[in-house]
């Protein structure tokens, strides 16, 4: 072949050139996809999926046989739902739950934090696993330790009680509408009293301590440095906790509602993560489940939102 025809064939290691630098960089801007890729599919499978069949199923009325399909009903479920008193008592029992949960989630926690912050590094340790010890232990175990602790009869509460001549006889915590929810409180808040207090804890540690020396120089006693100092700063952390608060107290006492009182007496205990459960595996009604999760999804979502937004307000990030 002559010089000039070779000339006037097209240059193929140019072009494979351009395509290897186009597969590189199509690549190197999908390898971070990659790597979030298998958490991804797993929060699109185990989350994502059942939130999708939750919203279907709210509309069906099934029984879970595998062997039984599922009629569709309409909107009969939601329209049970907002009829039924049990509903609204869950709710109410619900925001009474997260109102006496705020001083073991937020408050207390929160001053142990503060009062235990400028310890030696080993007696903070110390202070921490001790308070962060119920955070570990399993729920029905802490839950038999607790009904012995309340029993009405043999229970070391009601012998301190009638030792000190507080009442004549046994109270019965855990079966007296007027006492059990405040018991199912009390149970809750010594489990999540330490891992609040690690929240704030790990909050106080990123608080520059040279303000607090400025402070010092200036006259500010230590009350006054936890005034302007330390809690504007820990804004971000009091925000966190008060949303985990409303939005995890459900899910907190559940457990100790299931093993103690199973909602009663009466519905005195019960919340809207119990009355989910009882609705799919005691009634056997999926579709009564499903639509009180889609509402009680959507009224936390919002709450959730809101929460954002205020956050956004009140929180102080030191930049």
């Amino acid at each position: 072949m002559s010089e000039i025809a070779l000339s006037a064939l097209p240059d193929l290691s140019g072009v494979a050139v351009r395509q290897q630098s186009a597969a590189k960089r199509i690549l190197k801007r999908l390898t971070p996809f990659l790597f979030v890729a298998p958490a991804l599919i797993l929060v699109l499978f185990w989350v994502y999926r059942p939130l999708v069949q939750t919203f279907g199923l709210s509309i069906q009325m099934w029984n879970m046989n595998p062997n039984v399909e599922p009629v569709n009903v309409g909107l009969q479920n939601f329209q049970y739902i907002f009829t039924h008193p049990d509903f609204f008592q869950a709710v109410w029992n619900t925001f009474l739950y997260i109102l006496l949960m705020l001083p073991f989630s937020v408050i207390l926690p929160m001053a142990i934090a503060i009062a235990t912050n400028r310890l030696s590094s080993r007696a903070k340790n110390i202070y921490r696993a001790i308070f962060f010890l119920p955070m570990i232990m399993p729920p029905v175990a802490c839950s038999a330790v607790w009904r012995w602790l309340m029993h009405p009869i043999n229970g070391l509460f009601n012998h301190l009680l009638t030792s000190m001549g507080v009442v004549e006889e046994g109270v019965r915590f855990l079966s007296d509408e007027n006492w059990v929810l405040l018991s199912i409180v009390l149970i809750a808040g010594w489990k999540m009293i330490g891992f609040s207090t690690l929240m704030f804890s790990a909050g106080l540690t990123g608080i520059d301590p040279s303000y607090y020396e400025a402070a010092s120089v200036d006259g500010h006693k230590k009350w006054r440095q936890t005034l302007t100092i330390t809690l504007p700063l820990l804004s971000p952390t009091i925000m966190l906790m008060l949303m985990m608060s409303v939005l995890m107290t459900a899910q907190w006492t559940f457990a100790y509602i299931d093993v103690l009182t199973q909602g009663g007496p009466a519905g005195a205990s019960t919340n809207v993560y119990y009355l989910l459960w009882t609705y799919g595996f005691k009634n056997f009604n999926s579709g009564l489940s499903s639509a009180a999760a889609v509402v009680f999804f959507i009224g936390f979502g919002i709450l959730a939102l809101i929460f954002t937004r205020i956050n956004r307000k009140v929180a102080f990030y030191d930049n």
